[in-house]
């Protein structure tokens, strides 16, 4: 990307549509702008006011193509802090094409993915958080993680991270005036309020780190997989969660034979759920097959809902399903489901079989989905979050990891503070400063930027 181009792109989706969007941004926006589209009054676009809307006729060279809007942002009110001119023409593949050609043709260069926002990101109009956060409401699959990346895009994150920063910087300036001048009582913070305000601290980025499984859970989704001997009703509970018919169902069983996966909500979370063939010896070599990826898919899991027919009481097959979830180390993960709850239940069987109690449920009537809803927070440890802090849950890894390194550092400046002096505590201080400041940009390389923008699509 050349910061000193002037760039273009077309920034709604790709398609026939009542209207589409050409963006254009940089010192030559107005310019170009002005070569490409014609006020219908004749009055010039450079008595234009910003951010208003004018119909206008788009050329190419001398030749009208379109009728369409023009709006104009000057700088620094726009988006990217430059000039900015968007063009709405018709929503035609043809003519949208046509109209961004004339552009380019009138002096722009090709955008290249994210890099509206990047430029706003270079122009201090966002933080590297905020920019993270619109990429979020453009992928947002739910209200949960709209809310969230709407109140971030705000810079409800940022506020909290420079409320931290900026108390633990001063904590820093406190602890070298006493290293620089230890004989001038210079310093405003004696060890005692240094050591319980680093405490104070370290809890805010601990809970800021706790946000993360609800955050992913909610934005990215869970790894789960629905595992059980055939003909439980896995496909159908598949189908239940998903509002739709996903998996084939019927009364044969080995219906199933590959892992099927499909993104389903569950309240408020997102589960990425893998439906698996059942789990029992076979001599089909297409099931053995489907049976060997069923356990890979177990291992995989991070939540496992183990699916037993609650109608009749278990046998050696559901036996074997227990011990294929024990070898895998996933008990602790797993909901016992004790399906067809809409049948004469047998759960009084299943008592001693579990090793805890299972959740009747029914994929045909939906009886018991509110439970499980429950039961798949529990397992994840994931709790709900108050609308006063979705603001400040914590949806991407990088920011997860660099508050997690923020963490260790405060810990270990505590630590310092025991054995050492506070020089060594300070050093300490200023790592978690840095991993801080990371996450909003300050101290990111340039690689870590490069990466979060080119997730971005072309146009935004």
């Amino acid at each position: 990307m050349n910061p000193f181009h002037t760039v273009a792109a077309i920034s709604t989706p790709y398609g026939k549509g009542g209207v589409a969007l050409v963006r254009v941004t940089g010192e030559d926006a107005i310019a170009i702008a002005q070569r490409v589209a014609e006020r219908q009054n004749s009055l010039p676009l450079s008595e234009t006011p910003s951010a208003k809307a004018v119909r206008v006729t788009f050329r190419d060279g001398d030749q009208p193509f379109d009728d369409g809007l023009l709006t104009l942002f000057r700088a620094p009110h726009s988006y990217t802090g430059e000039d900015t001119a968007e063009l709405c023409c018709h929503g035609g593949l043809f003519v949208t094409q046509k109209l961004l050609g004339a552009v380019f043709a009138a002096g722009a260069t090709p955008a290249g993915p994210g890099e509206f926002t990047r430029r706003a990101f270079r122009n201090g109009k966002l933080s590297l958080s905020q920019a993270e956060a619109i990429g979020g409401l453009i992928d947002a699959k739910n209200d949960r993680c709209l809310t969230v990346s709407l109140l971030q895009s705000k810079g409800a994150l940022s506020e909290k991270l420079s409320s931290v920063a900026e108390r633990l910087r001063f904590l820093i300036s406190s602890v070298y005036a006493f290293i620089d001048y230890p004989d001038e009582d210079m310093t405003d913070v004696s060890v005692p309020k240094l050591r319980q305000t680093l405490q104070t601290l370290l809890g805010e980025v601990q809970s800021l780190c706790d946000s993360y499984a609800y955050g992913r859970a909610i934005s990215e989704g869970v790894r789960t997989v629905l595992v059980g001997k055939p003909n439980t009703g896995k496909s159908a509970l598949l189908n239940r969660l998903a509002g739709e018919d996903r998996a084939i169902v019927t009364e044969i069983p080995g219906t199933t034979r590959d892992v099927l996966r499909e993104q389903v909500k569950l309240g408020d979370l997102l589960l990425n759920l893998s439906d698996t063939a059942g789990l029992r010896e076979s001599d089909d070599p297409v099931e053995r097959l489907g049976v060997g990826r069923s356990l890979s898919a177990l291992r995989e899991a991070e939540a496992v809902l183990a699916v037993f027919d609650g109608s009749s009481p278990p046998d050696g097959q559901d036996a074997e399903v227990l011990r294929q979830i024990r070898e895998s180390g996933k008990e602790k993960q797993t909901i016992f489901l004790l399906n067809k709850a809409d049948l004469c239940p047998a759960n009084g069987a299943y008592g001693p079989f579990l090793p805890v109690p299972g959740l009747p449920v029914s994929a045909k009537t939906g009886v018991g989905m509110d439970r499980l809803e429950q039961a798949v927070r529990e397992v994840l440890g994931v709790s709900p979050v108050g609308e006063e802090a979705l603001g400040e849950v914590v949806l991407g890894a990088r920011q997860y990891a660099a508050l997690m390194n923020a963490k260790r550092h405060l810990s270990d400046a505590l630590g310092a503070l025991d054995g050492f002096s506070q020089d060594v505590a300070g050093l300490d201080m200023e790592q978690a400063l840095s991993s801080l400041e990371e996450i909003d940009g300050r101290t990111a390389t340039e690689e870590i930027v490069n990466e979060i923008f080119s997730r971005f699509c072309v146009g935004k």
